[in-house]
Order: C-alpha cells, then structure tokens, then sequence
C-alpha cells in the first residue's frame, strides 16, 4: 500500500468515527437547543471529513483536480463515482450559512433538509467508502447497505 492509499483510509477512519456521531445526533428526536448545537457542529465537521476523504481517494485513483471541497465532490460525480454531490454541495453551503446563527433560526429553516437530503448523502457516502475498502469499525449499517 502506497502512503496516499493510507491517507484516505486513515482519514476515512475519522470521517467513520464523525459519521457515527452525526447518526447518533441526527436519531435523536425533538432536540433542545443544546443538542441542536451538537448537531450542528457533528454536521460541520463531518461535512468537512466528507470532501477530504473523497479528495485523497481521488488522488489516490490518479486523478488531479483543483482540490476545493465543492469542486472535489463535482468530479466524483463527473467521473462517475457518486451521483449525489449536489446534495453535499448543499450541505456545505448549510454549514457556512449556520457558522452565523446566532438565534437557532438558521437551523430551524434548514434542519429538515439536513435531516432528510444532506445526512442521507452523507450515508451513501459513507457505504461508498465501506464498499471501496474503508474499514467498517462501527458496524452502523448492515452489510447489505454496503454492497448497494
């Protein structure tokens, strides 16, 4: 294994541990203002985990590409190996909207898109890199998600 193999497996093991974290956030229901602040920042960081995989597995792949984060997840997607990147791309964009929500308000307007279109995209994301060889430490899907 060369070292930018292990780069994206090892960061992959951190964007798993994040992942898990989020879940964990994201199954609690009717959360106070404390817990929406976790889940805000669970969502930031594992956002941010998200594109840094994808990009050190694309380098990875031997492809060279600018390596911002929405421009890393449109090439996954212009190369075919995801066709959810807009859905992340909105995520981020939430994420730098929320960096700024002083009253909660922001994330109450954008709480169900988080839930149901950017946490869902994170998921395939993830069962993407179960299937490429990521390590599966968390068992938080069964092996059946992984393989579609």
């Amino acid at each position: 294994m060369d070292e930018k193999d292990i780069r994206w497996k090892q960061r992959f093991q951190n964007f798993e541990k994040a992942f898990a974290r989020l879940k964990e956030a994201v199954d609690k229901e009717n959360p106070n203002e404390l817990e929406r602040n976790g889940i805000v920042q669970r969502f930031e960081f594992t956002l941010d985990l998200s594109w840094k995989v994808m990009k050190d597995y694309l380098e990875e792949k031997g492809f060279s590409f600018k390596p911002s984060p929405k421009d890393t997840l449109r090439y996954a997607q212009q190369s075919g190996l995801i066709d959810y990147a807009q859905d992340l791309i909105d995520g981020l964009d939430i994420r730098n909207e929320l960096s700024h929500d002083y009253d909660g308000q922001k994330f109450e307007n954008s709480e169900d898109q988080l839930r149901n279109v950017v946490f869902p995209a994170l998921k395939k994301l993830y069962l993407f890199y179960i299937r490429e060889g990521g390590s599966n430490q968390f068992n938080l899907f069964d092996a059946k998600s992984a393989e579609k």
